[in-house]
Formats: structure tokens, C-alpha cells, sequence
């Protein structure tokens, strides 16, 4: 028996038309005829309740032979705000941990403090007759009272209790200032940021209502605006998606459509001079769809990640250098990307072996590990590719686990956090590895703030709360690197944090910037000349403002 699937399903294809096949009705094979009228097995059997049973049900769709490879919808009005700038959602990682990890985060010193919830300023004592105060001068008695508080957690809790002091306190304030050297308002009230590129002499811009386009680091002038060819542009126009990170060659890929939603078509681009090297359609007379997508870029391959292709192209020329293949001929896939990898988990009728969650390598397509599942998997977040750091939601729980080179996973220490790969913001890529301790945005419950953990035991290091990450200057952007943020309230000031420790250490005041006043959403860089660009997410905010 013989069937054509979605792309990258199947048998393998020829060449030329590699990323689209027709698709057919297929039957089912005879000995799972008896399977037809029966829903696909999505949550195990467990003590959750009915009502979140009922949820996955809903939520996953019934197998169809005839889907395209596509990443699944969210399972919520919660999770759909991942998609919406600033939104807020709710933790990946439930209230309540595994008695093993409460037991490695009080060993790695993160143990609560006893009393913390109430720890404040104590109130000035009652004022008291001038003898019996000795001539003391007026706050003296709230400093004793401080000094006392210290002594008192310090006792009951030991030295940790002087990390939460420190936190407790704003940063010191810098001793020189940035000015705003120039300012580029965004195009459009309603623009949103798609991505950004940064090199040591320009900036590469993609926003729904300004296209892509490329300013001068030293005045801010426009240097090009990309100018899709006329077949293309019937197509679209309109940004959807970019790679992170441009490659060696300074070639980075980005996604067009009609809007800043779906995708048509990929391009590869050049990034000092705008030229789109080649394209390639995202749909076909066999998947006319518009969907979402995700690009990235490692090397000389880059990956494409939607509903209706799952592959890599050459950076150079576009041409095909893998597509993914799925186990068996009668499989649902839903995939999700990083720089270097991406996760596929699946679900195949005709294998022994139901659902599996599998790595593969992002340049050559090869499988680096592959674990059988029970139901599926969805994946949240992916905040490291190597090691592969994602937040990954079951039938059984939410996670942000580390995982090795057999896919085994050890979870971090979130608590109650909500760790995001960037500053509220999907065009934003902040998270990354400094060693092996992981600093990434996270949402608290005080707001947005900057987490530290070790990935090699999973214990979380440090919070840093009314902080956006920042990534470091082109060149710069190494595993010994410095950590650098910029502050949310108070007077907005660049700072670096000590990446095992969490201290902050000013570096340079900040004007208060247009719109909202200080950062909240988007990107901010390290210039190679120490200036400071800061990227809003949505054209309401300001656009693009540099300090130097």
C-alpha cells in the first residue's frame, strides 16, 4: 500500500519539489481497522481531574493521516498571550517540586529564609527624652534597628540572609551618564517588532509595519530597506519571522507574508546590503495555508520551522540539505526550534511505540536522542540550544529541565516563576549560557526580572527583579562574558551582574526614555563602543533609541 503525506512525511521525495508533496486520502492499514472510530491516546491515565483530562482532549486534536507536520496550538486563552507583547502568563512550572529538587535547592544554599515574606524596614522606635538618647542625632535609632534586623536573619538563617538584603535594596547609582545620541520613531503606532540583527556598524530592523530595513549605528540613518522581488511580493511583504543571529558570513533568514502572523515565503539575507540572496515558497497548491513559523541559523545551514516544512537549506543558495522523516507512515509531528536543534514530538499509529519526543541536530537533521513518551509533550520554550535548556508542559507537569546528550532531563528551580527565552517579547532572544549558569528572563510575581541558575545541579543562583536582560556586544557574546541588564523602575541605569553571586554593579545612568518611561519589552544591546540600543517591542513604546 502506497500514500502520499505532508511534507517531510512518507516516503522520501525526489529533489525538486522537496518541501511540498500532493496530499491524499490514505487508508489506514487493515490491522488497525478496528482503531477507527477511536480518539488518539493523549493523557495517560492518572489521578488528574476530569476537568484537565478534558482539557488535553480538546486541546489535541484527533490523528488525522492526512495532516501536515504542524506546531500545535495553545491550549489556552493563558498560553494564546504568549503570543501578544507584555502579555502575562501563567508559570510553566506548577507550585510544587519534587521532593528531590526541594532537597538539592536547600543543599545549593536557595533555601527559604525564615521570615522573608516579612522582612521591611523596621519602624522608628517611639522618640524618647533627650537624655536617655545621649545627644544622638535624628535616624541613628533607625540605623540601630536595621543593624539589628541584619543580626537577627543573619542568625536564624546564616549568610544567604545577606544575598536577600543585598536584593532587597536598590543597585548603587553610577558615577557617569549615557546621553541619547539619536532616536528612530517606530513607523507605525501599531508596529511590532519581528527581530533585530546587530553588527559592529549597523542594526537590521523587521517590524510589521516598517518592514526590514538596516540603520547606521554612528547616526541612526537609514542605510537600505529590502525590496522583495515582484513575484514575491505578490506573496507578501510583511515580516513574520527571523533568525536570531546572523552566521559568520553575516547571512541571516527571514520570513514574509501578508501579515505579521502567517508566513509565505523564506529569504536569505544579507546583512550589510540588504540583498536577499534567494527565496522559497512556504506554500504550495498541496498546502495553500498561511501559517506560522521560525527560522534560525547555524553555520552554513538554516532551519525552517511550521506547519508546512521542517528542514534545513543552505545559507548560500537556499537549496535543500535535510527534511525531516517521520517514523512511521501514519504519524502526527509537532516540532519547535532553537540555534542548533529542534524537538519533534510525535505520535505514530503503526509503531510499536506511540509517542516520542526526539532532538535532532539543526545542520544535519540527524537524531541526537529519542525518548518514548506516554502522551505528548508540548514545549514552551526553548531557552538553550546546547545544552538544551526548554520548558517543556506534560500530562504530569510542567518543567524547565536541562537536558543531556540521551535526553534525560534535570529540572531547574523555578518555583513560581515563568522563564521566557526574552523581554516579554517573542522577536527578543536574551537568554543565554554564561558558562554553565543560564541567565534568562523571567516573570515574577513583583514583575519581569532576570533568573540565574546552574545548570549543572538545576538550583537556582539568583533573582534579579525590575531587570531586563541585555545581549552583549557582537564579538563579545562569549561563555566567560559579562552579564548586562538594564533596570524597569527607579532611575533606568545599565548594570552587569555577577553571574554566580547575582550582584549588580552599575555601570552608566540612562535617560528616561519616550512612552512608558523605562524599558519594559523588547531588546537591548551592547554597542562595541559601549553605547546602549533599546529596541520596543511595539511602536507605542518609542521605536529605537541609542545612548553613548
Amino acid at each position: 500500500m502506497t500514500t502520499q503525506s505532508s511534507p517531510g512525511q512518507g516516503a522520501p521525495q525526489p529533489e525538486h519539489g522537496w518541501a511540498f508533496r500532493r496530499r491524499e486520502p490514505a487508508a489506514r492499514p487493515q490491522r488497525h481497522g478496528d482503531r477507527r472510530q477511536q480518539a488518539e491516546p493523549g493523557t495517560p491515565r492518572d489521578d488528574r481531574t476530569s476537568a484537565e483530562q478534558a482539557h488535553r482532549t480538546v486541546s489535541r486534536p484527533r490523528f488525522d493521516e492526512t495532516m501536515p507536520l504542524r506546531v500545535p496550538e495553545p491550549r489556552s486563552d493563558a498560553h494564546e498571550a504568549l503570543r501578544e507583547p507584555g502579555a502575562r502568563t501563567p508559570p510553566y512550572t506548577r507550585p510544587g517540586v519534587e521532593p528531590a529538587d526541594e532537597e538539592r535547592r536547600h543543599h545549593s544554599g536557595t533555601a527559604e529564609v525564615p521570615g522573608q515574606e516579612s522582612l521591611r524596614h523596621p519602624e522608628p522606635v517611639a522618640t524618647r527624652p533627650a537624655a536617655a538618647r545621649g545627644g544622638e542625632r535624628p535616624g541613628r535609632t533607625r540605623q540601630a534597628g536595621r543593624i539589628a534586623l541584619v543580626l537577627a536573619v543573619l542568625a536564624a538563617a546564616g549568610g544567604s540572609a545577606a544575598v536577600l538584603l543585598e536584593q532587597q535594596h536598590a543597585a548603587a547609582v553610577a558615577s557617569k551618564n549615557l546621553t541619547q545620541v539619536w532616536q528612530i520613531p517606530a513607523p507605525a503606532h501599531d508596529d511590532t517588532l519581528v527581530g533585530s540583527w546587530l553588527t559592529d556598524k549597523l542594526l537590521v530592523v523587521a517590524g510589521t509595519r516598517g518592514g526590514l530595513r538596516a540603520y547606521d549605528l554612528t547616526g541612526g540613518g537609514k542605510l537600505w530597506s529590502a525590496a522583495p522581488s515582484a513575484a514575491a511580493a505578490e506573496r507578501g511583504t510583511v515580516p513574520c519571522a527571523m533568525s536570531p543571529k546572523l552566521n559568520s558570513k553575516g547571512v541571516g533568514t527571514v520570513a514574509f507574508g501578508k501579515d505579521g502572523s502567517t508566513c509565505t515565503w523564506l529569504a536569505g539575507v544579507k546583512a550589510s546590503t540588504g540583498k536577499i540572496l534567494w527565496s522559497m515558497p512556504l506554500t504550495s497548491a498541496g498546502h495553500p495555508s498561511t501559517v506560522t513559523a521560525s527560522t534560525y541559523v547555524q553555520g552554513d545551514v538554516a532551519t525552517i520551522v511550521s506547519q508546512n516544512f521542517l528542514g534545513g537549506v543552505n545559507t548560500r543558495t537556499g537549496s535543500r540539505v535535510w527534511g525531516y522523516q517521520p517514523r512511521g507512515r501514519y504519524c502526527n509531528a509537532y516540532g519547535w526550534g532553537a540555534d542548533g536543534v529542534v524537538l519533534v514530538d510525535d505520535y505514530c499509529l503503526d509503531e510499536k511505540t506511540r509517542f516520542t519526543l526526539t532532538a535532532y541536530d539543526a545542520k544535519t537533521g540527524k537524531v541526537i536522542w529519542r525518548k518514548a513518551e506516554s502522551a505528548h509533550t508540548d514545549v514552551t520554550h526553548i531557552l538553550s540550544g546546547s545544552p538544551l535548556v526548554a520548558a517543556v508542559h506534560t500530562a504530569r507537569q510542567d518543567a524547565v529541565r536541562v537536558f543531556d546528550d540521551r535526553g534525560d532531563g534535570r529540572k531547574l528551580a523555578v518555583g513560581d516563576d515563568e522563564l521566557t527565552s526574552g523581554n516579554t517579547s517573542e522577536a527578543d532572544h536574551s537568554a543565554r549560557l554564561y558558562g554553565t549558569v543560564l541567565a534568562t528572563p523571567a516573570t515574577a510575581a513583583g514583575g519581569a526580572a532576570v533568573d540565574g541558575f546552574d545548570t549543572t545541579t538545576g538550583a537556582k543562583l539568583w533573582t534579579r527583579p525590575s531587570t531586563a536582560l541585555a545581549i552583549p556586544a557582537p564579538g563579545e557574546d562569549k561563555e566567560d562574558g559579562t552579564v548586562y541588564a538594564v533596570t524597569t523602575s527607579g532611575p533606568p541605569q545599565l548594570i552587569t551582574i555577577d553571574r554566580r553571586t547575582g550582584r549588580t554593579t552599575p555601570v552608566a545612568g540612562l535617560p528616561k526614555g519616550s512612552g512608558n518611561g523605562n524599558f519594559t519589552a523588547g531588546t537591548v544591546y551592547l554597542t562595541p563602543d559601549g553605547g546602549v540600543l533599546e529596541l520596543s517591542s511595539l511602536g507605542s513604546d518609542g521605536g529605537v533609541r541609542f545612548y553613548r
